[in-house]
């Protein structure tokens, strides 16, 4: 066997250690399916000899799970065939466990979706006790289902309620909480000590057998005939689609599987999984999602957007300017990874509300039982507040999050930058100012970056690097270890103005306000957004971000196009967007009020004023127009990035469209989107550019981009 290591001892004890050549992981390729059919064989040829099985690694990990390139070539008429795969595989792993002898799986390591299926074939687990090892099923998050057993398994080792989080959310889980769970016998420090707790296992249980083996075996909780199951499940299907807007199949798929399944026999459960499983494999949805969330971020954690060879680097000490918002929220990015930071303002006071933002979200953590209160001193120790720009000495690292000023940022930049230690970098947390600029006011331009923060700091995951016309190689370099130190997701971009994901995101909350222009009523807006997938309205989400910086950055961009010799003429959403603000004064949430009411002590409502003042009785709209239009605004402003060299890659188009601006997950990201989209897209394109304006146009450099990046599989 090529990528499976079988030998049975003397004493007995039969080993199946999962070792696919050449790969720093085990995959469930096409090779290692075969192997396993072969152990399977062996081990029932052995039968009389054992005592007892060994699933183990010689990777630093349990296993990985399925080999999701192959899922990408998969077409419609595949699905018969994938059916047929998923079945050989599981009789495989049925022959295993009703070998009629004890089978341990020794989890050295992670072991997701397929891996952690794999050690549910085993009648007992033992783990290392390390709370960095993840297990479980995600597979919802790749357009997927647990289809090896997984789903079948899951439910009657949990019952229906309880599996639920783990097979239709994915949540992962470490070892403590699996041993909570039962599914884990126990934890040890080193190998050694599984492989002895195993041994001791294997003796203690001769006569192994899965719980739903057992003659006497009920599933927990209850099958769907007990009513009280029967009447939560009634609901569970109105939620979820209330919860995915139907956009998500892998999710509700998930949910019938488990329903349909626990009303059969194990054998018949497992074949129902299969067949969902392999319709799912062929859809295009988990191509998309695939596409983004494996190998798109992958290539981002793997640094493929990171320039040179130079060492990893890491920040000790960190000056962050202006304890606002932005600056408290990144100010506790970097305690939550214990690196040491100054937060400067212009006084003290100011300095120490911006720490308080961490104490309140620390607060929080040790009142639910997430921190201790030994955890959260020692991060509240590590953000020193100040007024004082001497304190910033020795910084390796300074960030100025000061308002969306030019002239204060360059103020701020030549008060600070001289505090850096030798080499250090100065960066600034701009969404829209071009970074080339900005670096005007500094010493020097070539460690001048933009670090671009998305708000909240401490929930967003993404950070735009800008480079600057001089930034080097080796500030990017450094500022993409240090992203990646915070444990967030960095993209790069060169310089422009906007850069991608607030230029991008520009188009989609314009877009909106457009349609308000043209008498489409505000709530069909909104909802158009959210059946498109957004996480919110367009509307809405211009009214948390503020009308009147929107209208700030207009102004801006006008003044510094004027001074370069250009103009803007303002586009309708523009137009209404300024009206809002300087006509009828509605900035926005943090003024009190935009687009929407925000009424004491109860949710949030369109402004009634809307309906009198924009709403047309002829306005004609149909919603699938209006979700293409703020879907293919968004896709067809980030091709232009690709094609202007804003952005240099796919995969950080991608993630960046999704985590930084929202483009819907199921998508894989905007230009994922005008791939799947195929020939629809072009022709789409065109008659939304004849209706709705140059947005939308394709032009033959446009067209040559989509073909020069088209995924190659």
């Amino acid at each position: 066997m090529d990528t499976i290591r079988y030998e049975l001892n003397a004493d007995g004890i039969a080993t199946l250690c999962f070792d696919e050549p050449g790969s720093p992981v085990n995959t469930m390729n096409l090779r290692w399916q075969a192997d396993m059919a072969e152990a399977a064989a062996l081990l029932q040829r052995d039968k009389a000899q054992i005592r007892g099985v060994l699933l183990t690694s010689a990777k630093s990990t349990f296993f990985a799970g399925a080999e999701l390139n192959s899922v990408l070539k998969l077409k419609p008429e595949d699905a018969a065939e994938g059916f047929r795969r998923v079945e050989a595989l599981k009789k495989a792993f049925r022959a295993i466990e009703t070998l009629g002898r004890p089978v341990v799986a020794l989890l050295n390591g992670a072991a997701l979706g397929g891996g952690w299926e794999v050690a549910l074939c085993a009648h007992a687990r033992f783990a290392l006790d390390d709370a960095k090892i993840q297990f479980g099923t995600p597979e919802v998050s790749l357009g997927l289902i647990p289809g090896a057993c997984g789903i079948t398994k899951t439910v009657r080792m949990l019952g229906l309620m309880a599996a639920q989080p783990y097979l239709i959310e994915g949540r992962l889980f470490g070892p403590q909480e699996a041993v909570k769970l039962g599914w884990v016998q126990g934890l040890g420090k080193t190998i050694d000590e599984l492989k002895a707790q195993a041994l001791a296992w294997i003796a203690a249980h001769p006569d192994a057998q899965q719980p739903w083996d057992a003659k006497d075996y009920k599933m927990p909780g209850g099958t769907p005939a007990n009513p009280k199951v029967a009447q939560a499940l009634m609901v569970a299907p109105a939620m979820l689609a209330q919860k995915t807007r139907g956009l998500y199949p892998a999710a509700q798929v998930a949910l019938e599987a488990m329903v349909e399944g626990a009303m059969v026999d194990y054998d018949t459960a497992t074949r129902i999984e299969s067949r969902k499983l392999a319709r799912l494999m062929v859809g295009q949805n988990a191509k998309n999602m695939i596409t983004a969330f494996f190998f798109n971020l992958n290539a981002i954690k793997a640094g493929k957007s990171r320039p040179g060879s130079s060492a990893r680097w890491k920040p000790a000490k960190v000056g962050i300017l202006g304890a606002g918002m932005m600056g408290a929220g990144i100010a506790y990015a970097n305690a939550a990874k214990g690196i040491a930071c100054v937060l400067k303002d212009v006084s003290l006071d100011r300095a120490e509300k911006g720490r308080d933002y961490s104490r309140r979200i620390t607060a929080g953590r040790v009142a639910k039982g997430q921190m201790s209160e030994d955890r959260q001193t020692g991060l509240l120790a590590l953000i020193q507040p100040t007024e004082a720009a001497s304190d910033l000495q020795g910084c390796d690292l300074i960030i100025e999050a000061v308002f969306e000023q030019r002239t204060l940022k360059a103020q701020v930049t030549q008060e600070a930058e001289g505090m850096l230690a030798p080499g250090g970098v100065f960066a600034s947390n701009t969404s829209t100012l071009p970074i080339t600029g900005l670096a005007q006011a500094s010493r020097d331009a070539t460690h001048f970056v933009g670090l671009h923060f998305f708000s909240p700091v401490d929930k967003m995951k993404l950070v735009e690097i800008i480079r600057g016309k001089q930034t080097s190689d080796e500030t990017v370099a450094r500022a993409y270890d240090y992203v990646l130190a915070l444990g967030k997701t960095p993209i790069v971009v060169n310089d422009s103005r906007g850069f991608f994901t607030s230029r991008v995101f520009g188009t989609f909350v314009m877009e909106g306000a457009a349609m308000l222009a043209e008498g489409i009523p505000a709530p069909v807006i909104e909802q158009a957004g959210l059946m498109a997938g957004m996480p919110v309205g367009p509307l809405a989400v211009l009214d948390e971000t503020s009308l009147s910086l929107s209208v700030h950055v207009m102004e801006q961009t006008r003044a510094d196009l004027a001074a370069e010799g250009g103009r803007v003429n303002p586009s309708p959403g523009e137009r209404l967007v300024e009206r809002m603000v300087k006509e009828l004064q509605r900035p926005g949430r943090a003024a009190g009020g935009g687009f929407y009411d925000y009424p004491a002590g109860g949710p949030k409502q369109l402004w009634p004023q809307l309906k009198p003042l924009f709403e047309k009785a002829d306005a004609r709209w149909d919603m699938q127009e209006l979700k293409d239009r703020l879907l293919y605004r968004q896709a067809i402003e980030t091709l232009r990035c690709l094609s202007e060299g804003v952005l240099t890659s796919t995969h950080d188009a991608n993630i960046g469209s999704i985590f930084g601006i929202g483009f819907p997950a199921w998508t894989g990201g905007a230009m994922q989107f005008i791939y799947s989209e195929g020939e629809r897209f072009e022709k789409r394109a065109a008659e939304l550019a004849v209706w709705h304006g140059s947005g939308f146009e394709l032009s033959d450099a446009l067209r040559d981009c989509i073909a020069r990046h088209a995924p190659r599989i």
